[in-house]
């Protein structure tokens, strides 16, 4: 077994159960890509059994602080069967779930998603790699079911020097699904979609949006990057009288209207466009246009700390502008999935917002990411998703 040797004073982030060790914490010593390592302080004390990452900055992922623990195929059935006792306990209605939350469940880099009868895997780092064939095996164990789909092109694989991998790992068929959320139906495509396929990690903002939508009266909607259209069902759910989706994608809309249609609802409580959304914002203002409520919810735009002033800077633009649009009484749901960007940032990026529309307003809830997307009490950077439910005060 080879072993890492931190500098001095660097084990204070491993004593604390952080799972992360970077490259300028370490003394000496290497290893392969995903090699299981032994981690010891300076003084030559154990801290920890991680994987090791030749090309990041997160030199190694820790695995277990115990000991004792060997890192071998019983250890990730063991992890697996855990995380998946946890999401059948959270009695979620849909069964499109996150089985595998990363390091939050013990699994560094590893993402599953459940979608129905299919399962969908990122390895987003060099540990998960090295593991990928025991990993797949056991998923199946555990959840009885045939077809696992793999994603592993999100941008983080570049980051340990690992090529982008799709394709079926176990099973194979079509890649479109259908799950069942909240009492709705929804369609997606593994293969395709963004993520693994779908934002599982909203299932509860979309609850709350028809919940809110119900209990205000909600009549004229607009959902800003409504991607395949769950913000836009739940408000129509919820009865609003029409809703305006807005993305910058044709295919993603082509689905968006399918789930409306697979929902049962008029086609004609619905407008969709395709362009960007700052740009029809601006061009709603200038026509006059007003909506009842408002979702704002982009993709990541901070995706690092070196991002974070420019991102700081298009989510106060784009949130002007939603407040602008929004009657008096009106809501904003609006939403940021950059971990970069803080809860408290957010809030106060936010409220700058509506300082320069000249709006006073009121933070009727917030929102995070839905249970079976836990944040380690250690592990602060697992907490990315949050959301303001702000009301515009007449």
């Amino acid at each position: 077994m080879k072993t890492i040797r931190l500098k001095a004073g660097k084990e204070r982030s491993l004593l604390r159960r952080h799972p992360w060790v970077f490259d300028g914490a370490i003394d000496r010593g290497r290893a392969d890509p995903g090699e299981t390592v032994r981690v010891e302080s300076a003084e030559g004390r154990f801290l920890a059994w991680g994987a090791y990452a030749p090309s990041s900055k997160i030199r190694v992922r820790v695995w277990s602080f115990d000991e004792a623990e060997r890192i071998d195929a019983g250890f990730f059935e063991r992890r697996l069967r855990t995380a998946a006792a946890l999401r059948e306990r959270l009695a979620i209605d849909s069964d499109g779930v996150r089985l595998v939350h990363g390091e939050s469940d013990g699994l560094p880099g590893l993402i599953v998603d459940r979608y129905g009868e299919t399962l969908v895997a990122q390895f987003g780092s060099s540990g998960v790699e090295r593991h990928k064939a025991v990993i797949a095996d056991a998923l199946l164990r555990v959840t009885g079911l045939a077809r696992l789909y793999e994603r592993s092109d999100a941008s983080v694989r570049q980051r340990e020097g690992l090529p982008p991998v799709t394709g079926w790992l176990r099973g194979g068929g079509a890649t479109e699904c259908v799950i069942h959320e909240n009492g709705w139906h929804l369609s997606l495509d593994v293969a395709e979609g963004h993520k693994t396929g779908y934002y599982l990690d909203q299932r509860d903002s979309r609850r709350d949006c028809a919940a809110w939508t119900r209990r205000f009266g909600f009549e004229e909607v607009l959902n800003c990057y409504s991607y395949t259209g769950g913000f836009t069902v739940a408000a129509l759910s919820g009865g609003a009288r029409h809703v305006t989706s807005i993305d910058s994608s044709a295919a993603a809309l082509a689905r968006a209207r399918h789930n409306v249609a697979l929902n049962g609802f008029d086609p004609a409580r619905c407008t969709f466009v395709d362009a960007d959304v700052n740009a029809s914002l601006r061009a709603f203002l200038a026509e006059g246009r007003r909506f009842d409520a408002i979702v704002l919810d982009p993709p990541k735009l901070a995706p690092s700390a070196a991002h974070v002033e420019r991102a700081a800077r298009a989510y106060k633009d784009v949130n002007r502008l939603g407040f602008k649009l929004l009657n008096p009484g009106g809501v904003l749901f609006t939403y940021s999935c950059s971990g970069a960007v803080g809860v408290e940032l957010f809030q106060k990026i936010v409220a700058s917002a509506a300082d320069e529309a000249g709006v006073d307003a009121t933070i009727l809830a917030r929102h995070g990411g839905a249970p079976d997307h836990p944040t380690g009490l250690a592990f602060p950077e697992g907490e990315y998703l949050k959301g303001l439910v702000v009301w515009r005060r007449p």
